[in-house]
This record gives C-alpha cells, structure tokens and sequence, in this order.
C-alpha cells in the first residue's frame, strides 16, 4: 500500500536535494566572483553578488532547469535562510559593544527606530507602496543591509521581488557611502573628531563591508569605534523582529475580527522568529569565548556561503517583471531613507557627542 507513495517521495527528495546542490554550486562560483578584488574593493559582499547573478539566471535561463529543483531553491531562500541568520550572531559579542559604551548604543537605537519609523511611513503613505516593500527597503537601511533584509523578508514571508528592491537600494546607496562618505569628512565638511566618524559611518551606512571600506580612509580608530556601532546595530535586529512579530500578530487578530472570524481561529498565532532568539543565544555563545577562535571563524564562512546560497536562490525566484510593478516608487522610498541617513544620522551623532563628550 506505501510503495506508489515512497516511489512518489523519491522523485520528489532527489529533485529538492537537486535543487539544493545546484544553488550550492551557483554560491560557489559566486564566492570566487566577489573575492575579485574589482568586486571586492567596492565592498560588495558575496550576498550582493550572488542575489544579483541569482536574478539574472532567473530572468535569463531558468528554462534550462528542471521544474523538480524548484523545491531546493525554494529550501535555500526560505529554510536554510534562517539558519544562517542565527548563526550571523557568532560575529557580535557583548564585549565589542561595550567598548563603545552608552554612546555608540544611542547612536545605534536611535538611528535604527528612526529609520525604520520614517523610511515606513515614507514609503506606505507617502509613496503608496505595499507593507512589505516598504519595511524591508527601511530594514536595509536601518540595521545591516542585505542581511536585514534576508530576516525580515522571513519573518514577513513576503515575495522574492520585493527583497530585490530592498536589496538593490542597500547596494546603490550604500555604496555611494562608501565612497562619498570620506571624501566630505576629510574635505573637513562634517565637522566630526574620530569618535564622531566612527558614530556617524557605523550608525549610517548600510553594509558591514561598506562601513570597514569607508572608515579605513579615515583612520584605524576611527574604523575600530565604526565597526563596533556596526556591529551594535546587528545586535538590534533581534529586538526589532520581535516587536515585528507581535505587531504582525496583532494585525493579523485585527483583520480577524473585522472579517467576524474571531471566534473560529481566525488570528495567527504570535510571530516569534525563531532564527532572531537563535541569533541572540549565539550572541551569547560567541561573548563567553566558549568555542576556539578557529573553530569560530570556520562557523562564520560557512554561514557567510549559506546566507549567500540564500540571496543566490531569492535571486533565482526574482522576476523583473515583479520589480516593474513598483516602478521608481522603491527605488525613491530607498532615496528619502538615504537622505534621512545622511542629514538625520549626522545630526543625531553631534547630538550623541554634545551628550555624553
């Protein structure tokens, strides 16, 4: 009786594992493009790179491949995602933040409440784009670029495309930081000491090896006291998903009542991502040095080449035809977000230096 549905499972576990492995190969060959050092020195990561190769296979050739592998790219975008996203915490310890005391946490909050309240409300009332497109072009922002977007997209479960967007607004104006950002500060025009640069590129540009790239052009201190607020604004990701996941449990409980389905279970159940209290028990791990420095570093590659396996593979269920719909409406929500950057950033770190200097 179980033997036509085992012949039937097989087919369809061999063609996911298919799946799987060819996003695994595609990751692969998209790591050696990002370590070239043409890639590499405009601080593109191995994720952009590999959303942006993803996405042109997708739109380009995904005719040649087979209908069964879906699954496996499916398995990489969504269940091996969140994975990675957890193990994204073994790269923050307490101690680091700490360094930069009361200061660089301020600097953090404020900058990731503000960004994400205003690049919102811009991009949903102002732009009239949908919910999810709109936080997830402020999460980019706000708190650690192409990896914000990857928790948020899951925590949402929203479409592929509009992680693109998202992404591609973390890449366009985060690198312009990179390079814009030293040019005025050693031109003299922020006005900033070393702890102010430090505050201001760690607290506004968007990637991890953005923020480093800049900061080197300034000083060593300067790019130690960035990478740690960088580093402080990861660490906000996990209170932030929480409150994401009970306010999309309660609007999920409102829109149950309004439909009078309120009694019959209409509500979801609360949102807790888990991946986000996975981040920060390893958060945890990596702060007591439990685990050795190699064995640390090993973890880290390997999650780096699964979060890029997972931006390859949402890049694979990327249509251009999706990003088309919403026009240069996302792409001029992640400009404002980008302005308030720069110009509310800037204010905030002379706020944060007249404070506490």
């Amino acid at each position: 009786m179980s033997t036509p549905s085992l012949a039937h499972s097989l087919p369809s576990t061999r063609g996911q594992l298919n799946g799987v492995l060819f996003v695994a190969l595609f990751a692969a060959a998209v790591t050696s493009v990002a370590s070239l050092p043409a890639i590499a020195g405009l601080g593109m990561s191995p994720l952009i790179v590999g959303i942006v190769a993803g996405a042109i296979y997708g739109n380009a050739l995904r005719d040649g491949m087979p209908e069964s592998w879906a699954a496996g790219v499916n398995f990489s975008a969504r269940k091996l995602l969140r994975i990675a996203v957890a193990f994204f915490g073994l790269r923050v310890s307490l101690q680091e933040i700490a360094q930069v005391g009361v200061p660089g946490l301020v600097e953090s909050v404020a900058i990731v409440v503000s960004t994400l309240v205003i690049g919102t409300w811009v991009g949903m009332k102002f732009l009239k784009l949908d919910r999810d497109t709109a936080i997830l072009t402020a999460a980019g922002s706000a708190i650690c670029g192409a990896a914000a977007v990857l928790a948020f997209e899951s925590t949402l479960q929203s479409k592929p495309h509009k992680s693109a967007m998202a992404v591609g607004s973390v890449v366009l104006f985060g690198t312009l930081s990179m390079f814009l950002y030293p040019v005025i500060y050693n031109a003299g025009w922020l006005h900033l000491d070393t702890l102010g640069a430090g505050l201001f590129f760690g607290g506004t540009i968007h990637e991890v090896a953005q923020v480093v790239g800049a900061a080197s052009n300034v000083s060593p201190e300067a790019t130690h006291i960035a990478t740690i607020v960088k580093m402080t604004r990861v660490m906000l990701l996990v209170p932030v998903l929480l409150v994401l996941g009970v306010w999309l449990n309660r609007a999920a409980r409102s829109k149950a009542q309004a439909d009078g389905h309120a009694s019959h279970g209409g509500a979801r159940k609360l949102a807790v991502p888990w991946f986000a209290l996975g981040f920060l028990a390893l958060v945890i791990v990596n702060s007591l040095h439990v685990l050795p420095e190699t064995a640390t570093h090993a973890v880290n590659t390997l999650d780096t080449f699964a979060l890029t396996m997972a931006m390859t593979a949402l890049g694979i269920e990327t249509r251009v035809s999706q990003i088309r719909q919403a026009g240069p409406r996302a792409l001029t929500a992640g400009f404002i977000i980008y302005l308030w950057l720069v110009g509310g950033g800037l204010a905030i770190t002379w706020g944060v230096e007249r404070l506490f200097g």
